[in-house]
C-alpha cells in the first residue's frame, strides 16, 4: 500500500513535470525503460564532454590550437598577476620589517621567471600534459610555500598560518585553469590545494610548541595561535567543492567547445565548395534557408572557356588535365573575384560567374567587361610558361558577357540545397561564349551589355566590331589570335 511520502512524491513530479517540461514521471515508485534511458542520456550530456579521441585529425588540430591558445593566455595572466604582486610589494609598506626572513620577493620573482619560460615554449609549440600538470603542481607549491614561511617571517608558531588571507589566491589558480577549457587541470589545481592545506595543517598540529594546539572552542581559535579542525576542514572541502563545480561547467563547455570547434572545420571545409559571398551569404542568414527563397536582380552573367579542350585533354594523362585545370582556375578566379564577380559553378572548363545576383551592384556589367577584358590579357601570356600552363597555347581562353533581369534564389529540398541564377541573360551568355569559334573572336558581348557597361563608366576599347547573331546585335571585344582560330576549323563568321 502506498504511503502518504509516495503519494505527495509522485503528485510532485507530476506536477513539476508539467511546469518545467520534465519528460520524467514517477509512476509506480520508479522510472519505466525508456524514461531511465531518457535520463541517463541528459546525465551524460550534462556531466560529459564531447570525446575528442573519435574526432577528425583536423578538428583535433583545430581543438589543439584553442588549447594552445589559451595555455598562452594562461602564462600571460599568470605573468601580469606577478608582475602586479611585485610592483605592489615594491611601492606599498612593509610589515616584515626587522623580520628574521624575507622570503616574499624571491619568490615573487622565481614565480615570474617560471612562467616566463612557460610561456616562451608555448608559443612555440603545445605543451604536453605533464608540463600542464607539472605547472598546476608549481602553482599550489609555491603560494603554500610562501604560506608555511609567515610563522618563520614573524617568528610565529606554525599554527599562526592557518589564518593568513593568502589562501584565497588558490582559487585564482583555480579559475586560470579554466582559461583552458579543461576539468582535468582544475581538478589537478584543486587536488593539489587540498593536499597542500592538508599537509600544512597537519604540520601545524604536529610541530606545535605549545602543546596541544587543537581545540573546539571558536572564540580560542580565533584569539589564539590554535587548530580548529572544522575550520581547516571547511577550507578544504570549498577548495574542492568549487574545484568540482568549475570541472563540472567546463565539462560541458568542452563538449559545446569541441561541438562548435567541429562544425567550425565543416562549415570551412564545406564553405570551400561555395564562393565566399555565397558561403557569408549562408553563414549570416537569420533563418534556415529553405528552397523558394528568391530575389530579382539586375545582373551580369559571365561565362569562360578553354577552346578545344576536350580532344586537347584526350591526349594527356587524367592527372595532367587536373593539374590544368587547377592551375587555369587558379588563374582565372581571382580575376573574376577582383572585379566583383561571384563564382556560381565550374562546368569542367568553363566557369560561371555573375556580377550582381548575389548581392547588389550598380555596376554589374562594367565589372563584367571589365574582368573579361583582364582574363585576356592574362591568358595573352600562357604558352610561355612552363609550368602546368604549358598545354594551353596563347589565346586559347574564351569568354562571352551579358546583363539583364535575373532571379537568385535557392532551389532543392529539404535534403539538398542550391543557390542558383536564373533568366535570359544566363542563356545568352552561354550560346554568345560558343559563337566565339563562328566568329573567329575571344570575347563577345550582347549590344546591350557594352551600351549598360558604358553608362556605369566602362571604357571600350575603339573599333570594335558588332556582328548580328541569331541571339541578337552582339559585340566582339577581342579577336581571336589566327593560330588558335586556324585549329578551330576554317569557318565563316556567320551572320543572320
Amino acid at each position: 500500500m502506498a504511503g502518504p511520502f509516495h503519494r505527495l512524491g509522485t503528485k510532485f513530479s507530476g506536477a513539476f513535470a508539467t511546469r518545467v517540461g520534465w519528460p520524467y514521471s514517477y509512476e509506480g515508485g520508479k522510472l519505466n525503460q525508456s524514461q531511465s534511458a531518457r535520463l541517463i542520456k541528459v546525465i551524460r550530456e550534462t556531466a560529459l564532454s564531447a570525446r575528442t579521441d573519435d574526432l577528425l585529425p583536423r578538428v583535433k588540430g583545430a581543438v589543439s590550437e584553442h588549447e594552445m591558445a589559451s595555455e598562452v593566455l594562461v602564462k600571460l595572466i599568470q605573468i601580469f598577476v606577478a608582475t602586479i604582486w611585485l610592483v605592489l610589494y615594491a611601492v606599498s609598506r612593509k610589515t616584515d620589517a626587522g623580520t628574521l626572513f624575507s622570503p616574499v620577493p624571491y619568490a615573487l620573482a622565481a614565480y615570474f621567471l617560471l612562467n616566463a619560460g612557460g610561456l616562451y615554449f608555448a608559443l612555440r609549440r603545445p605543451l604536453p600534459a605533464w608540463s600542464i600538470y607539472f605547472s598546476c603542481a608549481l602553482d599550489v607549491c609555491f603560494l603554500m610555500l610562501l604560506i608555511w614561511t609567515f610563522h618563520i617571517q614573524y617568528g610565529q608558531p606554525a599554527a599562526f598560518y592557518l589564518k593568513v588571507p593568502t589562501l584565497l589566491y588558490v582559487f585564482i589558480f583555480i579559475a586560470l585553469r579554466a582559461l583552458r577549457f579543461e576539468p582535468r587541470f582544475v581538478l589537478a589545481t584543486g587536488g593539489f590545494a587540498a593536499m597542500g592545506w592538508l599537509v600544512l595543517v597537519l604540520y601545524a598540529i604536529f610541530e606545535g610548541r605549545e602543546g596541544d594546539l587543537v581545540t573546539r572552542d571558536y572564540i580560542h581559535y580565533m584569539t589564539s595561535n590554535s587548530v580548529l579542525i572544522g575550520a581547516e576542514f571547511d577550507k578544504i572541502i570549498s577548495i574542492l567543492l568549487v574545484s568540482g563545480i568549475i570541472a563540472l561547467a567546463l565539462k560541458r563547455a568542452n563538449g559545446f567547445l569541441v561541438r562548435a570547434t567541429s562544425e567550425s572545420v565543416s562549415v570551412r571545409d564545406l564553405s570551400r565548395f561555395f564562393d565566399q559571398s555565397v558561403a557569408d551569404r549562408i553563414k549570416d542568414s537569420e533563418n534556415p534557408l529553405v528552397a523558394g527563397e528568391s530575389a530579382r536582380r539586375q545582373a551580369a552573367i559571365l561565362f569562360v572557356d578553354i577552346r578545344s579542350f576536350t580532344p586537347m585533354s584526350a591526349k594527356l594523362d587524367a592527372e595532367a588535365v587536373v593539374t590544368m585545370l587547377t592551375a587555369y582556375q587558379a588563374r582565372i578566379v581571382p580575376i573574376i573575384q577582383n572585379h566583383g564577380g561571384v563564382i556560381d559553378k565550374f562546368l569542367g572548363d568553363g566557369i560561371m560567374a555573375t556580377f550582381g545576383a548575389v548581392t547588389k551592384s550598380s555596376t554589374p556589367a562594367a565589372d563584367s567587361l571589365r574582368a573579361l577584358d583582364a582574363i585576356i590579357a592574362e591568358t595573352d601570356t600562357w604558352g610561355q610558361h612552363n609550368g602546368c600552363l604549358a598545354d594551353l597555347p596563347c589565346g586559347s581562353v574564351n569568354g562571352a558577357t551579358a546583363v539583364g533581369q535575373v532571379v537568385f534564389g535557392v532551389v532543392g529540398n529539404d535534403k539538398r540545397l542550391e543557390y542558383t541564377v536564373i533568366g535570359d541573360p544566363v542563356n545568352l551568355a552561354a550560346k554568345l561564349e560558343k559563337l566565339n569559334r563562328t566568329l573567329r573572336s575571344r570575347a563577345v558581348a550582347s549590344a546591350a551589355t557594352l551600351q549598360a557597361a558604358i553608362a556605369q563608366g566602362y571604357m571600350p576599347r575603339s573599333g570594335l566590331r558588332r556582328v548580328n547573331t541569331s541571339y541578337g546585335e552582339a559585340v566582339v571585344l577581342s579577336e581571336a589570335i589566327w593560330s588558335v582560330a586556324s585549329s578551330a576549323g576554317d569557318t565563316q563568321a556567320q551572320a543572320s
